[in-house]
C-alpha cells in the first residue's frame, strides 16, 4: 500500500510504516535539513518542499500522485504550535488550519485514499472548547470517512519515552470504524533509558566522533532491535559543557531536577523541566526540539542526538544529516517509529479484510 507523508519532518510517522511494509511515494515539509534526512532514509521516496497553505503546492501534490496511481493511506502531523500547551495557544493562529490541506488533497486526487491518519499534541482534544477537535472530525465526515481518535501513550508500545500523542484515523465508510492496536507492554515492563542507551559510548573524556564501531554488545532486547540493521554507530557525539553546567549536573540526582539543587545552584534555570536527569530503570521525559535541560541517567551531560533517536525509537541505521542542532530538532519533532509501526500493522490488518 502507497502512503503519502504530509509535514513529514524527517519521517519518523512514515519510517514506522515502511517498516511496516508500506511504500511511501513522497515526503512534503517546509525544512530542507529535515526533507535530506527523510530522502535519505526513505530510499524509493521523493521529497517536496512546500508550503501546504499554497493552493499551488496542493495542486503539485495531486499532480504528483495521480501520475503514479495514486496513494492509499495519508498520513499528516500538522504544526502544532497553535495547539501545544508550550505554544501561545492563540485561536487564529494560521498553523491551526493547516490540517485542512489534508482533507483538499484527498479531495482533489482522482481516486479516494482508504485512509487518513492526523496525529497532534493531545491539547488539540480540548482547547478552544474542542473546536479543532470537532473540525477535524467533521471534515472526516464530509468527505465520506468513519473516524477514531485516541491519545496513545508510546511507552505502551515499546518506546522508551513518556510521551502521549493524539491522532485521528479516518477511514473510507466501507471498512468501518478504526480500533486502535492494543497496548504490547504495561508499567511493569516499559523499556527504560538503561536498556535504550547503555551500549553506547559514555564519551565522558572526549566529545567522540561519527562512523564508528560499537565498542560493546548490545544488553537488551530493545539495543538488539535497534542495532539490528547497523554495522556502524552515527550521530553519537558529545556537547562541550563548562566546568560550571557540568559541576550542577553532577549535583542532580538520578531521576531528579532543578527542585533537587542545593539553595543557589543552577539558579539560571528554574523551570519546570531544568536540569532534569533520566532516571536509569524507567523512560525518558518527552524528548523536545532542543538539547539543554535533560541529562543522561549516569554521564553529567546532555544526550546525544543517537541517544535522543533512541529514546524515540529511531533505529541505528536510520542517520539524521545536517547541523547538530537541526538533528537534535528533527529527533524532537517526530512520531515515534515505533507508535507509527503499530498503527500502520492495525491498519494493514483492516484495509486488508475490507468488506466492499
Amino acid at each position: 500500500m502507497k502512503v503519502l507523508d504530509l509535514f513529514s519532518g524527517c519521517g519518523g510517522f512514515s519510517y514506522g510504516f515502511q517498516e511496516a511494509g508500506y511504500e511511501v511515494l513522497l515526503g512534503v515539509d517546509n525544512a530542507d535539513l529535515a526533507l535530506e534526512t527523510f530522502k535519505y532514509n526513505h530510499k524509493n521516496s521523493q521529497t517536496f518542499n512546500l508550503d501546504l497553505s499554497d493552493n499551488k503546492s496542493i495542486d503539485k501534490i495531486v499532480k504528483f500522485l495521480d501520475d503514479v496511481g495514486g496513494v492509499d493511506v495519508i498520513i499528516a502531523g500538522p504544526p502544532c504550535q497553535g495547539f501545544s500547551l508550550t505554544g501561545s495557544r492563540k485561536e487564529d493562529d494560521e498553523r491551526n488550519k493547516l490540517f485542512y490541506s489534508v482533507f483538499e488533497i484527498s479531495k482533489a486526487l482522482k481516486e479516494k485514499p482508504k485512509a487518513i491518519i492526523i496525529e497532534n499534541v493531545p491539547g488539540l482534544a480540548t482547547l478552544y472548547k474542542g473546536k479543532a477537535k470537532l473540525e477535524i472530525e467533521r471534515n472526516f465526515e464530509e468527505n465520506g470517512y468513519t473516524h477514531s481518535s485516541k491519545i496513545l501513550y508510546a511507552p505502551d508500545y515499546g518506546v522508551p519515552q513518556i510521551r502521549k500523542r493524539l491522532f485521528f484515523v479516518g477511514l473510507d465508510k466501507p471498512y468501518g470504524k478504526f480500533i486502535f492496536p492494543n497496548a504490547i507492554r504495561d508499567e511493569k515492563d516499559y523499556v527504560t533509558c538503561e536498556e535504550a542507551i547503555s551500549d553506547l559510548p559514555s564519551l565522558e573524556d572526549n566529545l567522540g566522533k561519527d562512523n564508528i564501531e560499537y565498542p560493546k554488545e548490545p544488553t537488551s532486547s530493545y539495543q538488539k532491535l535497534m542495532r539490528k540493521n547497523a554495522s556502524r554507530l552515527h550521530n553519537h557525539i558529545g556537547t562541550k559543557h563548562t566546568d560550571l553546567v557540568v559541576d550542577v549536573i553532577s549535583q542532580v540526582p538520578e531521576g531528579g531536577n532543578h527542585k533537587d539543587l542545593p539553595k543557589g545552584v543552577g539558579e539560571s534555570r528554574k523551570f519546570n523541566e531544568a536540569w532534569t536527569r533520566y532516571h536509569s530503570k524507567k523512560p525518558s521525559k518527552t524528548i523536545d526540539t532542543g538539547h539543554r535541560n535533560h541529562f543522561h541517567y549516569k554521564y553529567n551531560r546532555v544526550p546525544t542526538v543517537r541517544e535522543n533517536a533512541r529514546l524515540q525509537s529511531f533505529p541505528d541505521d536510520f542517520i539524521f544529516l545536517g547541523s547538530k542542532t537541526a538533528q537534535y530538532r528533527q529527533v524532537g519533532n517526530a512520531v515515534p517509529p515505533l507508535l507509527g509501526y503499530h498503527i500502520a500493522m492495525k491498519l494493514k490488518e483492516v484495509l486488508n479484510n475490507e468488506k466492499i
